[in-house]
């Protein structure tokens, strides 16, 4: 851990400033701060409509706050300029970029008039070296939407600061960027934003009726190329599991078992709002039968990612809900499944998915930390026995991606290369899915390639899907509806 001087304004701060700070400390860092005499960038409008919108939602990230405290200044490594007009330093300089723009305010207003997705740039001295791009959940209100635009944020200056530790934080290639437009006023692109976004919300509850969200899971019988190696939804038609209306199927995981193909879903009465996690039988006539509940917890469950090891079969479901990743173990196959140890204790890991290779473990997941979206930033474990211990790679987060760092599906093992499912949250969450290959994996670092997008054909009648897994001849899917 090494010594980080933080620059902020002496007339104001922002609440997530605050945040970066303490993460940073919590991290083992020695931070100092120092204040700037400038004068912050007018955001009147910004603050105007963050205080109306605070009054049902409370203070998000981006609201006003006091400036940080100013600290001494000694042997310092990284300088984190958050004013963006910091001269020459002793030490280099990481400043942050929001959609292109110097400051908050400005950036919000260019993701509001333009509708494109949202993109955080690092740079250090002035030269690209880290992207983000967060998912934002709430596309209505300015607050919440900007609770994961800073969430994001916070993440990418610690995943730049881990690298810059580790002597890896390097120069990233920057896609050519239109001209750029002056900057409207803040409230000219909001209420337009809001009133559109409120209209489309009431459309689909319309549309929904008494069903907040729906999903749908899909299957088929396949002899030869599935999804993953067409990359296109075409060929046999799926099939779609049937529900009674009180309920949604989702997270489908296929697996075989001495000669008989079971799926593994998340089941959702609506009744509770809690999942729990259903198997079904596939029958001689080619059909499932009914799924039926094999394991319920206080808490929400999905992803029930089902695998054998040892002789044994376990499960290790998403439990996120309860801060904790737990592997079950079947006893017996299927109908029962009971607590066999805590792998991850203290974290809302996401959709973790397993990998075992060399003799070592790997887990894959998202990783929410203190807010922001639960499907934007990947953090990754390992361990030298399934039963752990778990740690966190030295790298974490290693990616920022809405469109390539929450799983969708178990790793798929593919002409010498490892492919991963991975959820494309650039639309809106469960919107499509791509596949993305692990080209290194060890202790110093972590990459994917970009993803390439899973096409939309006539074998399943929804535009996305959200979950990928195959067993023998069954290939599963989800997509919502």
């Amino acid at each position: 851990m090494f010594s980080i001087l933080l620059i902020g304004y002496s007339a104001v701060a922002r609440r997530w400033e605050h945040e970066l700070f303490s993460r940073l400390k919590a991290a083992g860092h020695r931070v100092s701060v120092r204040l700037s005499d400038a004068a912050p960038p007018a955001a009147r409008e910004l603050d105007l409509v963050l205080g109306i919108e605070a009054r049902r939602f409370g203070p998000s990230f981006a609201a006003a706050a006091d400036p940080l405290v100013a600290t001494e200044v000694s042997d310092i490594a990284l300088v984190i300029d958050l004013t963006g007009a910091a001269g020459a330093e002793a030490a280099p300089v990481l400043t942050l970029e929001f959609a292109g723009e110097p400051n908050l305010s400005d950036g919000i207003v260019r993701l509001l008039a333009s509708g494109q997705p949202a993109e955080l740039t690092v740079r250090l001295d002035g030269v690209a070296v880290g992207c983000a791009r967060p998912m934002i959940g709430d596309r209505v209100w300015l607050g919440r939407g900007s609770n994961d635009l800073l969430s994001g944020a916070i993440s990418l200056l610690e995943q730049s600061v881990a690298r810059f530790a580790a002597g890896r934080l390097l120069p990233i290639d920057e896609a050519p960027k239109p001209a750029r437009r002056p900057v409207p006023g803040l409230l000219r692109s909001y209420l337009p934003s809001l009133t559109s976004g409120l209209v489309r919300r009431a459309i689909r509850k319309l549309r929904l009726g008494r069903r907040p969200f729906y999903w749908q899971v899909g299957y088929r019988l396949l002899d030869g190329p599935g999804i993953a190696e067409t990359g296109r939804l075409d060929g046999v038609r799926f099939q779609t599991l049937p529900d009674d209306g009180d309920r949604f199927y989702a997270d489908p995981f296929a697996f075989a078992h001495l000669g008989h193909h079971f799926v593994f879903v998340e089941e959702f009465p609506y009744a509770t709002g809690r999942g729990v996690i259903s198997v079904a039988e596939l029958g001689a006539d080619g059909q499932f039968e009914t799924p039926r509940v094999v394991l319920e917890e206080p808490h929400h469950l999905s992803y029930p990612q089902v695998f054998e090891h040892d002789g044994e079969i376990y499960m290790i479901p998403e439990s996120s809900a309860a801060k904790e990743l737990v592997l079950y173990r079947a006893a017996p196959f299927p109908q029962r499944w009971v607590r066999d140890t805590v792998l991850v204790a203290g974290k809302e890991f996401n959709d973790a998915t397993l990998l075992e290779q060399g003799g070592r473990f790997w887990l894959f997941g998202t990783q929410r930390c203190g807010g922001g979206s639960s499907s934007d930033t990947m953090a990754v474990y390992s361990a030298p026995s399934l039963h752990g211990p778990w740690t966190p790679h030295a790298m974490n987060p290693i990616l920022i991606d809405q469109s390539a760092a929450r799983p969708g599906g178990r790793f798929i093992e593919q002409g010498g290369k490892l492919l991963l499912p991975v959820q494309d949250g650039s639309k809106k969450y469960g919107g499509g899915l791509g596949l993305v290959q692990l080209t290194r994996l060890d202790d110093d670092d972590v990459v994917f390639s970009q993803p390439e997008a899973v096409v939309p054909g006539a074998a399943w009648e929804h535009d996305g899907i959200h979950t990928l897994n195959r067993a023998g001849r069954l290939e599963v899917i989800d997509s919502s509806a």
